[in-house]
Parts: C-alpha cells; structure tokens; sequence
C-alpha cells in the first residue's frame, strides 16, 4: 500500500483539491515519487521536496519551480519517451498521471553536475550581443557555428514517429469567452441564459481560474462553491460549449480563435480511438476576452535561485495543491498582494519570517491581520541579496531609500527556503493583441492594458486591470448581457452583482529593479529562461538598442518559450528608467501567436504521411504497376517514371536504358503515355467565347467547332499564370486543358473572375480533371494506329488537320480525339470517361503492337519536350512574363486580357529581362543540373552576379547524342551562340555551355504535322 504522506514531506495534511484516495505514482529523473490525482507535476515535486528542476539556457545556473502556471520559465521538463516524448514542456500545466516519465533538460550529465554550468563562470564575457561581437571575425562564424549549435537549444527532439492522432473541429458561436475565472464565467452565464450559442473556452481541467488558488468567498461562501453552481448551470444549457483542458493561443481575422484542446495530455496514452489533441478553429460573432493576469516578479541579486518563487504561485500550491513550496518563508512584495500571501502561507502551517514591504506608511486590513499574528513586517525596505546554490538558504534585506541614495546600507539576514516575490499583476493583453489591438500604459497599476479593439471583442476583469473579485464579477455580468443584447437577444432585468468580503488595499509601488549593493556586481535577472540580466538591458541601451524590438532580439528578452509573460515588462521599464523616459513612450513588444506553444501535431491533424495530401492516381495506374512501371510522385499524382521490361532489374542501367528506348521509340515509331494528369474544366454559357478572350492573351472568338487552340493566360499582375490548349466542342461548349500543376489554381483563377469580376457573363465552368482519363499517342506511327482504332474516322492531314477535334467511340466507348502534341511529333491524344480508362488504354496497346508501340514515362517525355523547348511549370514558376517565355507575339493588341495592363509596364517588356533559351554543354558530355545560376565567369570574387537559371535538364538526348536543357537567361534573345557557365553551387560544379534557341530538333515542326 502506498503511503502517500510519508513520502511527501511538504504536503499539507488537509485541504486542496487532490484526491488523496488516489495515489500516482511517477518518475523524474530516474527517481520514483508519490503525487496525487489532481496534482501537476510541478506541485507533485514540491511535496516531495524537489527544488532542483532544470537549468537556464545560456549560463546553465540551478533553476526551480518559479510559478503556477503558462508562464512558468524555468521548470520545463521531457516528457514522455519513445514517439510520445514531449520536450519544453512546462511541469507547471502537466497534469499528473500514473506512470508519468519526465526528466530535466539543458544538463549534462546530470541536473546537479551540469559541466555546462562552467558558462556561468564566464558569464562576464557571455553578455548580451555577445555572439556578434565574437563570432564575426576570423576564422569566420562557419568555424563557430558547428559548436555554438551543438550547446544551443532547449530539450531535444527524437526521430520516432508519433503513434498519437490529432483531429481538427469547427466551430460557430454567437459569443466566444476566452477564461473561466470569475469574469468569464459570470459574462458565458449572462450570455448562456439569453439563447445566445456560447464557447466557454478555459485551459485549465476545471473552470474557476484564480478562484481555485484564492481564499475568497461570494455571498458569505467559499467562492469555489459559487464557480461550481455556475459552471453546473452552463452545462445544462444546450446553446452552451464549455471546453476546459483547452488554450486559446490565437485570435484572427474575422473574429476567428485558434484553440487546443489537450484531449487525452492528462492521460499516459490515449485510449484506442481517442485523439491525442484537437485544434479547433471557432468562428465568433463576438469575443469575451476574460484572459486574466499574470504576476510579475521582482528583480534584484540572486532573484533566480531554486526557493525563489511568484507569490501567487506559492498561494496556489498551499490553497489548490496543498502543498508547502518551503517550510519557512520571506514574502517581498510591492503591494498589499503580499500580505495576502503571507497569511495563506502561514494559514498552511508554513514559518513565515517577514514580508518586505517596499513601501513606507501604508495602512489596511490585510497588513493588520499579518501583524496580529506576529509576523514581522518591514516597510521601506527590499531583499538585496539571496543566498545558497542548489536551493535558497536565506535573504538579505537593506533600506530602499539608502540603497537608491547610492550609500551602503545596513543588511539583516533572514534564513529561509522560500522567497514568495510579488511585483504586480499584468493584464494579458496577448490575444487582444494578436488582432492588432495596441495596449496602453496604466500608471495605476503600472501594466499594459488592453487599447481600441479592431475586431469585436472586449476585455473583461483582470485581463483590462480589474483586479478585485467584486471587479471581476459585475464586469463579466456587464459584458455577458450587453454583449448578447447587441447580437439582439432578449435580456432580463440585471441581476444583483454577488457579493464580496474582500478588504480594502493600500497604494501600488512601481518598482522595476532592487540597486546593487555598492560595489556589488549584481546578478539580478530580467528573464530567468534566456538569463537576460538587468545589466545586459542596459547595456543594450548604452550600445543603441533603444527600441524595444532591437532590445528584444539583442538580449533574446522574452524569446524563450515562455515568450516574456514574467519578464517582458520590467525589461522594458528598466530600459526606460535607463532612458530616463516614462514606459509608455517606449512601449511594448508585439505579442503575435500562439499564446503558448502548441505542437506541429495538432495543426496537421490527420494529414500526415500519406494523409499530408491526398494520393490521386490515374484510372490507368494499375496497368502501369503491372507492366513494369516505377512510379514518381508529379505534383498529387502518382505517374509513371519509366518502364521496365520483363527480365530487366532495377538500376541506374536499366533505368538509363528504359529512358532511352522509350524516347526513341516516340521519334522513330511510336509512345504511349498516361496524360490523365491534366487538368480538365468544361465551360459553357452563351459567352463561353468572350470569357476566354477575356482570360487569354490571344484571340478566341474566331475558333470554329472541332478545333482547338493553343493560349496562355496571365495573372493580374502581368505574370504568365499556365498554357495549354482549349478546343470548342460546340456552339456555346468548351473543354479547356491545364498543366498538371495549375489545375486546381486555374480553376480558381476561373472562379474568381465569374463570382467577381464579370458576374453578368452567361458562363459555367466546372472542374472534370477526374471525369476523364487521357492518352497521348505520338510518333511517325500514330495515325496507323488511331487508323485501326476507329476506322470510320479518316486521319489524313486533310480531314483531321492539326489541332483538330472530334468526337466519336471507340468500339462502344465515348471518346473524343485532339490532334495535339506536347512531344513535337504526329501525335493525337484520346479521352475517354474514367471508368473506361484501362480498357481504352489496352485497346490501344493492342492495336499499336504492330507499329512498335511503347508505354513511356515522365522522365522521356521531359527529354522530348525539353528537344522541342516546350514550357512547363518548371518555366511558368510565378517570375515570368509572356513574353520571357517566347509568347510575346502571341498576345493581341486588339482586345482587353486579364494582365494587359500589368504587361504593358515598361519593366516587364524590358528586353533585358531573362528569356528562355536552350543550352547545351561545350564539352558535349556532361549534364547541366536543373537549378544551376547562369554566371558569364565562375571564377568572378564574390558577389557573381547572376545572369539567370537552368530550369529543366536532360542528361542525355538521344536524338541528339548530348545532354540538353532549358534556362531563363538575362537578355537570352541576343546571346544565342555565346558562352555561359552553369553553376552548381552544392556540388561545387561548374558547366561551360552554349546558348541556343530554346527548339533544338525539328526546328521547322515538319514531323509534327506529319
């Protein structure tokens, strides 16, 4: 039996919110403890007397337990092994659970032998900016960065995959309320009760945020009681969604919330057919942002040794976890907060010795009520000092006024284990701030509160400064019902804000930083993660870094995972104080999302592996895999590479071969490839013709029946967008062809200028890319072969010219036959509905075994397009005009196109601008890789300047004998039969070639029209 008190010696004997009648067992660090269901990690290991948790980033000094919650910056952990291991994760949200495995991070070898530690005892050179000014000059940051990124990091990754799913929801409300504390669950009650749909969003297990770690009453009862009938009253309400385990780490465009809901993180795994995590994305038509406020430290020596905790935090340990975060206590706080503190500590039976009251002649209730129970008090005073390593020993204290004179004061020393520090509250303005909302300086309580919204949404309680209970409520019930009477839901009369015992406070004293004892370098910490001191804060100052922004990124301040929530603000005040202006002149960083981390799992879902995008494969794919086909992914097809032939084996040899014989086998007889790929969309309406007059840079209202035309369409910027071929079916019936790249972009493309731009043309487009399958047949021997497919069609050049159309069947199957080619020989391509694509296919095999028909793959197909200079996607890549690409002359002066205007600037027809061409190696032997810069000389010092690319490459024509390829060069149009290097850097190769017109075989196209 496990006896859970024994082994937890600074667990409190009653009270909490743990079920002591169930007993956890865990690990950290190889160690077994006891915590209780309820606990988190982190309470778990304070009441078993584990201060030492983890070590700072770049000093590697001790760190422990700082806080109760996100923005805990110094206790994270691993979590977890094997492909469920978790690292940076804060030991302060992970709710404990049997079997839970967790380790410390950023040690070697272990928490308390950290040999990385000895970066402490230079940290005198370690100061801020210290990489620039180091690791710049010789040998150069090439020689240092192999063993900076060695040390640097946080926790470290595996390679295992995941074994855990993600799902991904949507949502709708009328009322979104971000924070189940005391506003938040008042304003979703409000609201709830109207009809309104409401989502209760809260990231802890349970709803009743600060409540849970405050002894508070409402109505003359503890004030958990009053959270728990709310929270039960929403739940019978059905237009109510309450989410708790979950964080809303982003507010977007259109009223739009990121959230996490961390399904089963409670659990050692999830159960079969539960979800690891789910991201919902909830569409709001208003938003309640009770978000509430995180509590800043004070900074002064040695603020960040283990025993040095947030006062709120040690509050909520002893009242939610029961749980002594020490045994005896000094409180150092700016505010009657303090005093609050130092009576829950010793309500738990904690020795607290002193509260250190920075300020001077204050009077209140709580100050009464510590002194009537004998605890010291010390006004005008501050710890200056703290004492110990591996854990807090005891404190310094000295006079304020003495020490900001610049005298020495006397110092008293205080033995503890435990400094609970308290430096104000800051409202979190994060998510208000992630839709542009600027927050402003509030002197009263020296924060940033929330500024003018841009979207629709409102701070409530403590999240706009109010930080009293009575504050809190009668904000959230004000919000709740003006909020769902401005979306037009009826409101009863107002209810009677609960009442409150809460005591009168006295004044807030703004202090950013404790001074140094004479002659004392301070180690007074600014960000405990990234060990930014006061003293690098000010530093950056004196160097020019006077902006927030560049003080942020020179320091790394507030670039931890905790992303600043403890540090950010008294950075900035000390950076003002240094600047001898007030904070709000300088200001605050920008807060962007996520709010807290949030794992790549849960924005990819199920989409992952094979599910990252769907798989398509044509009708014909099985044929292919069955006749030898090695399969390549193009684009979200599966498409044949090549064809092996019974006997062959695998190999580069056997692969070269099978490329050769194919794209002979097109020039010499006859090729048959899968073009099922290409996009397909069928257009109609009484102004089918105008629509793609309108979309391409060439005419299209003279194309007659049964024919097809080649065109090229632009973005809106004046870009080449696609090409491809659209023949007219009939009188008002279009069937448009894409590349297999751009289907789906054209189709919108498409879209956009109907719904848009010219709702009043009669035109219907719709995407039939799956409708059809496709087969390209090309070569010398192709009409014989269409001959004998559909013998009541005459293919002579007279009766099925080039480009011509027809539809017909082949031995019972609809088909229809374009005389097209992308190969540059007689070609005809055949479509034929998708179901019907295998046996049309193998009809045509068979008819063509005569004529000494092959399948060929992508890779001849590139060579055959590549000898012909036929553009791809390789070409149209988003950089080039019409123009670039050789259509300049296509492109009508008689007409309106989309782009015309965009095209015309003087830029895009600048001649000098990169052209496609050929090229080819002088050596005649050795291939130019794809994605080459184009340089007049190699050899050039540095910056080369760079005249263009190699788009598209083939290691070998066989036509030609020599590897050929295609590139975009400066000016390309003049340079033909000059010289130009081809320049790899990766490999460290470098090509002399020479520049052709783009078309290197059948320059006349006598083979294409047969």
């Amino acid at each position: 039996m496990i006896r859970g008190k024994e082994q937890q010696p600074f667990r409190i004997s009653s009270g909490g919110e743990i079920e002591r009648t169930q007993p956890l067992g865990f690990r950290f660090d190889g160690k077994n403890y006891i915590g209780y269901q309820g606990d988190t990690l982190a309470s778990a290991l304070l009441a078993n007397g584990v201060r030492l948790v983890g070590r700072s980033f770049k000093y590697h000094r001790p760190r422990g337990i700082y806080s109760a919650g996100p923005e805990e910056p110094n206790a994270l952990v691993h979590l977890r092994s094997g492909g469920r291991q978790e690292p940076n994760t804060r030991a302060t949200q992970i709710e404990l659970f049997a079997g839970l495995e967790a380790k410390s991070q950023n040690r070697w070898p272990n928490l308390k032998l950290d040999l990385m530690g000895v970066n402490d005892l230079a940290s005198r050179f370690l100061v801020a900016g210290f990489y620039y000014k180091t690791f710049m000059g010789l040998p150069g940051w090439h020689f240092y960065e192999h063993f900076i990124r060695k040390a640097a990091g946080m926790g470290a990754a595996e390679h295992i995959p995941d074994p855990d799913s993600y799902d991904k929801m949507h949502g709708h409300a009328d009322i979104v309320v971000i924070g189940a504390g005391p506003a938040g669950l008042a304003a979703a009650l409000q609201a709830g009760e109207t009809g309104a749909r409401v989502f209760l969003i809260d990231e802890n297990d349970r709803p009743g945020g600060r409540l849970r770690a405050e002894q508070e009453s409402i109505d003359g009862r503890p004030a958990m009681d009053w959270a728990n009938e709310t929270v039960a009253a929403l739940q019978d309400m059905e237009n109510v969604t309450l989410l708790t385990r979950t964080t809303a780490f982003g507010y977007y465009d259109g009223d739009t919330i990121g959230a996490v809901e961390r399904v089963s993180d409670h659990l050692l795994a999830p159960a079969p057919y539960k979800v690891r995590q789910r991201r919902w994305l909830i569409h709001a038509k208003r938003v309640l942002l009770a978000t509430g406020a995180t509590e800043r430290p004070l900074v002064f020596d040695g603020n960040d040794r283990p025993g040095v905790m947030l006062a709120g935090a040690a509050r909520a340990y002893a009242t939610r976890f029961a749980v002594q975060a020490g045994k005896s206590a000094v409180i150092f706080a700016n505010s009657d907060d303090g005093y609050r503190t130092a009576l829950d500590l010793a309500y738990a039976g904690i020795d607290v010795r002193g509260v250190i009251d920075p300020r001077t002649g204050g009077q209140g209730e709580l100050k009464d009520r510590v002194a009537a129970r004998g605890i010291d008090i010390v006004e005008g005073a501050a710890v200056v000092r703290t004492h110990g390593y591996l854990g807090l020993a005891g404190v310094d204290i000295a006079d304020l006024e003495t020490l900001r004179s610049g005298r020495m004061p006397e110092t008293r020393f205080i033995p503890c284990d435990l400094l609970a520090t308290g430096g104000g509250w800051s409202p979190n303005v994060h998510l208000h701030s992630h839709q542009s909302g600027r927050p402003v300086f509030d002197p009263a309580i020296a924060a940033f509160v929330p500024g003018a919204s841009r979207m629709n949404d409102r701070s409530i309680g403590a999240a706009r400064g109010r930080f009293s209970l009575a504050e809190c409520l009668a904000d959230g019930i004000a919000a709740g019902r003006e909020t769902a009477q401005g979306l037009g839901f009826p409101v009863g009369s107002s209810p009677a804000t609960p009442a409150t015992d809460e005591p009168a406070t006295g004044s807030f004293m703004t202090l950013w930083q404790v001074p140094a004892l004479p002659g004392r370098k301070a180690r007074s910490f600014v960000d405990l993660q990234d060990d930014v001191a006061a003293s690098d804060v000010k530093l950056a100052e004196s160097e020019g870094y006077v902006s927030v922004e560049h003080l942020k990124r020179y320091t790394t301040l507030g670039m931890g995972t905790d992303q600043g929530k403890t540090s950010n603000i008294n950075g900035h005040g000390i950076l003002a104080e240094a600047r001898g202006m007030d904070i709000a002149a300088v200001g605050t960083t920008t807060f962007r999302p996520p709010y807290t981390p949030v794992a790549i799992g849960a924005f990819a879902g199920r989409e992952r592996g094979r599910h990252a995008h769907p798989v398509r494969r044509t009708p014909m794919h099985d044929w292919h895999l069955a006749n030898g086909a090695k399969m390549i992914e193009a684009g979200l097809w599966m498409r044949p590479q090549y064809y092996l032939q019974p006997g062959e084996t695998p190999s580069r040899a056997a692969m070269d071969e099978a490329i050769i014989r194919e794209t002979l086998a097109v020039r010499n007889a006859a090729g048959i490839s899968d073009v099922s790929t290409l996009g397909k969309i069928d257009i109609q309406g009484a102004d089918a013709a105008e629509f793609l007059n309108r979309v391409y840079i060439n005419g299209w209202k003279t194309l007659a029946i049964g024919k097809a035309r080649y065109g090229v369409m632009l973005r809106e910027d004046g870009i080449a967008l696609d090409d491809g071929t659209t023949s007219r079916i009939g009188e008002n019936h279009y069937y448009m062809t894409t590349t297999t790249a751009e289907a789906g972009p054209v189709m919108q493309h498409l879209e956009v200028l109907l719904q848009v731009h010219w709702p009043d043309l009669d035109v219907k487009v719709a995407s039939v890319t799956d409708e059809w399958a496709a087969m390209a047949i090309a070569g010398p021997n192709s009409r014989a072969i269409l001959s004998a497919l559909f013998p009541n069609t005459d293919f002579s050049n007279d009766a099925f010219p080039f480009m011509g159309v027809r539809e017909t069947d082949l031995g019972g199957i609809p088909a229809r036959i374009f005389r097209i080619s992308f190969s540059g020989e007689l070609a005809y391509e055949i479509a034929v509905p998708a179901d019907y694509g295998t046996a049309a296919w193998e009809r045509c095999i068979e008819a063509g075994a005569g004529h000494g028909l092959l399948p060929y793959g992508m890779e001849a197909l590139g060579i055959l397009r590549i000898e012909k200079g036929h553009v791809t996607v390789s070409e149209i890549d988003g950089r080039h005009t019409a123009g670039d690409l050789g259509f300049g002359g296509m492109m009508s002066t008689k007409k309106r196109f989309v782009g015309d205007a965009m095209a015309a600037r003087e830029g895009m027809a600048d001649p000098s601008r990169p052209a496609l061409v050929g090229l080819t190696p002088l050596d005649g032997k050795t291939r130019i890789r794809a994605g080459s810069v184009l340089v007049a000389d190699p050899k050039t010092p540095p910056p080369v300047p760079k005249l263009g690319h190699v788009s598209s490459s083939a290691y070998l024509s066989p036509n030609l004998g020599r590897p050929i390829s295609l590139g975009m060069l400066k000016g390309g149009r003049e340079r033909i039969g000059e010289t130009v290097w081809a320049v790899f850097p990766l490999r460290n190769e470098a090509v002399e070639c020479r520049v052709t017109a783009p078309v290197v075989y059948d320059e006349e196209g006598a083979r294409l029209h047969g």
